[in-house]
């Protein structure tokens, strides 16, 4: 029988069967490491040897004691040369083995021990958007429910300014409304008292500030919000559109009483902006409650004289200023408080506070629903009250008397003693009491006229002048101007 061949004297394992698949073991601490497989049968000859030949060029691991590192210390990324000693072939000259060289491809470097860690990567949850948009690609149909909760996901913002713009239209609607009657006005109570109530079950259900969490909340209490907010708003943009014409024809433009309008003009705005008044009005029990009483105390002006004509128009202020600070504190105190007696001390000294502040600033708050339809001075005067001709600004030298004839329409009844006051350059030169100055005229309103003549008149005549036609409180309720050159 044949010898087996002899082992290689770099071997340090037996031969393996030449067709068995080898896995090549790791490094020893040689620059050289030698696998040996075990021997196959004499039929098919001598198998090749595996032999590692760690490289020494840049990139590749090292040789020596580097290079004989354990696996888990080698440096990652290194290249190992992998030599295939093949037996010698029969008759070859000097039994020299035929070696051949594989490069083993290089492994991917770690750079820390953290690397070495599993990495999850969970995929984000898809929305009912994205959800229904692979429906629509796959053609699968698509519910009705669905559609419409995708659309107003991606509409939501437009929606909102829709709405916006049809509460402003709707705002048009309500001040066009007003003009054809005063009358209407007494169902501004019902407005208010409703509004009272959803504000004041508003800050009861969802608190205020921090303690508002309707964006977090369940989603009942979400739409328990959106739709009490919803309901205030058409309350509020019904009273305030509503208010504004009777308060913009009392007002003088050129006067302090103005401010309010422009005070009430801007509130109505504001409630037409859904996202301001859901998420800053509505949020803030101080900044609702005092948007409520500003409401409240405008609405009552108007409200009072349509439910009781020929009311002062200095009791419908004070009135209005008692009944709107009742109902700022009822918003803020617990009832049970308001019947103690810290409540009542309490109640009593916001009241006064809130009469007298009304008291004090009457002179800029129009005097609704009174206004000024028409106001006019000239020269001299017809046979039946009326000016021969209106002026705006006229020469002194032509100036023998001056005459002033002002219409006052009064819808909530006559229960206020007007004035004229004449005025150069802001200083009052005559104020003429409606017993000496009024005289008839058109059905529905108040003709006065007053006159200066001879030494009533200043001796420098040069100038701005106004006519202001005022309430005995001093409440302005219309003002003519003209010019006087020199």
């Amino acid at each position: 029988m044949k010898q087996p061949a002899p082992r290689s004297p770099e071997a340090s394992a037996p031969e393996a069967h030449a067709n068995a698949p080898s896995r090549p073991s790791p490094p020893s601490s040689s620059a050289t490491t030698v696998v040996q497989k075990p021997r196959v049968p004499d039929a098919f000859g001598e198998a090749p040897t595996i032999v590692y030949m760690p490289s020494d060029e840049p990139g590749r691991a090292p040789g020596g004691a580097g290079a004989a590192a354990a696996p888990g210390g080698r440096e990652r990324g290194a290249i190992d040369d992998v030599t295939l000693r093949m037996p010698p072939k029969t008759g070859a000259p000097g039994g020299d083995h035929d070696d051949r060289t594989l490069k083993m491809p290089a492994r991917p470097a770690r750079a820390t021990a953290e690397d070495d860690a599993p990495t999850v990567k969970a995929e984000p949850k898809a929305s009912f958007v994205d959800l229904d948009a692979e429906a629509q690609e796959e053609g699968r149909p698509q519910d009705l429910k669905s559609a419409a909760r995708a659309f107003f996901k991606r509409h939501h913002k437009k929606l909102w300014w829709l709405h916006t713009a049809y509460a402003l239209s709707l705002g048009a609607f309500v001040v066009a409304f007003a003009q054809k009657g005063f009358q209407h006005a007494r169902f501004l109570a019902i407005s208010v008292s409703v509004a009272w109530l959803l504000v004041l079950l508003f800050f009861r259900l969802f608190g205020t500030g921090a303690r508002q969490d309707f964006a977090t909340a369940w989603r009942g209490a979400r739409l328990r919000f959106l739709v009490m907010t919803y309901v205030l708003k058409n309350l509020y943009q019904g009273m305030l559109f509503f208010l504004l014409p009777f308060y913009w024809k009392s007002a003088s433009l050129d006067a302090p009483n103005r401010w309010f309008v422009l005070l009430l003009g801007a509130c109505a705005v504001l409630s037409t902006l859904d996202l301001v008044f859901d998420r800053v009005l509505m949020r803030w029990k101080t900044l609702a409650s005092v948007f409520y009483g500003v409401t409240l105390f405008a609405c009552l002006n108007l409200v009072i004289p349509a439910l009781l004509p020929n009311t002062r128009t200095l009791y419908t202020l004070l009135s209005a200023a008692l009944v709107s600070v009742l109902g700022f504190c009822t918003l803020h105190l617990p009832f049970g408080a308001l019947w103690s007696r810290m409540g009542l001390v309490f109640l009593v000294i916001a009241s006064a506070a809130g009469v007298g502040l009304a008291y004090g600033t009457r002179e800029i708050i129009p005097p609704v629903p009174m206004h000024l339809s028409s106001a006019a001075v000239g020269p001299s005067v017809l046979p039946d009250g009326r000016l021969a001709m209106s002026v705006k600004s006229l020469h002194f030298s032509v100036i023998r008397e001056l005459r002033a004839v002002t219409d006052v329409v009064v819808p909530g009844g006559d229960g206020d003693r007007l004035v004229h006051v004449w005025r150069h350059e802001g200083r009052e030169i005559l104020r003429a009491p409606e017993e000496t100055v009024r005289v008839p005229g058109p059905e529905g309103a108040v003709r006065l006229k007053s006159q200066l003549v001879g030494g009533s008149l200043p001796r420098r005549l040069a100038g701005h002048w106004t006519v202001d036609v005022e309430t005995e409180d001093g409440q302005l309720v219309g003002r003519t101007a003209f010019e006087v050159t020199e």
